[in-house]
């Protein structure tokens, strides 16, 4: 990703209007962006889902195929997750292979999915030992206006969600949803100065000090969590961060009808 600059001019105000429990867009700290889910939208892929987070898009597709499975999880089905930054996205973003971000990014929403459970990968066997069906993940971001991690958490999480393993293309049975169990949500709050924000825009996630992005399941269970920027959290804090991960994951479920 190449640099950015927001001038500290843009900064102090950001800064002001934290100190008065405001932000630019009007939300409140803990009020996320409208969320806007179109399922479906990609006629090739098994399964697919386009998710916005205000003027931040992001489109997963989910594609299944035969395969070897890995020699420790003989019976286990196969989960790879990729993503990439396309250069229309942002003036930040840059072409070639994924960068540290991206990279970052897949593996945070596939450690998200992975320890949730979502996809019962023992379902996902056809032999055991010798062939399972394969599951790749790939996001792209087609619009970056902040807080990429929970956008494209929910685009590959409605993908899956959608998802048919197609048996009939390999002569294996009739077509069957891919097994779920949950619906594993991403909540990422950031904090600039001493304030904690919830669903940070461009902007705000640029001039913050530090990031965490917690996934919790149906349940409130906390699955997964990553750690960004050069600041801390105090413990009070942290503790703040898991109740806004908690509260914001039900009504995220709500929307996306679970």
């Amino acid at each position: 990703m190449s640099d950015t600059i927001i001038s500290e001019i843009k900064r102090d105000h950001i800064v002001r209007l934290l100190k008065n429990g405001k932000r630019e867009d009007g939300r409140k700290l803990t009020e996320n962006r409208e969320i806007s889910i179109i399922t479906n939208c990609i006629e090739s892929a098994d399964g697919s889902a386009r998710v916005r987070f205000g003027n931040t898009e992001v489109i997963a597709g989910v594609k299944i195929i035969p395969g070897t499975p890995f020699p420790d999880a003989t019976n286990e089905g196969v989960i790879t997750t990729g993503m990439e930054f396309l250069p229309m996205a942002h003036p930040s973003f840059e072409g070639g292979p994924p960068g540290e971000d991206a990279i970052e990014l897949a593996r945070v929403v596939d450690r998200g999915i992975r320890e949730s459970k979502m996809v019962d990968v023992e379902q996902l066997c056809i032999t055991e030992g010798e062939k399972v069906w394969m599951c790749f993940i790939d996001m792209y971001a087609l619009d970056h206006d902040g807080n990429l991690f929970d956008t494209a958490n929910l685009a590959a999480v409605m993908a899956l969600k959608t998802a048919v393993i197609p048996y009939k293309q390999y002569d294996l049975g009739d077509d069957r949803p891919l097994p779920t169990t949950c619906v594993p949500v991403s909540v990422t709050i950031c904090k600039i100065d001493n304030t904690l924000i919830l669903d940070p825009n461009f902007d705000e996630e640029y001039v913050s000090s530090a990031r965490l992005t917690i996934t919790t399941d149906d349940v409130g269970n906390f699955r997964a969590m990553q750690k960004g920027g050069k600041g801390s959290f105090t413990v009070d804090e942290l503790g703040q961060c898991l109740d806004m991960a908690v509260a914001r994951g039900i009504d995220v479920r709500k929307i996306v009808g679970e």
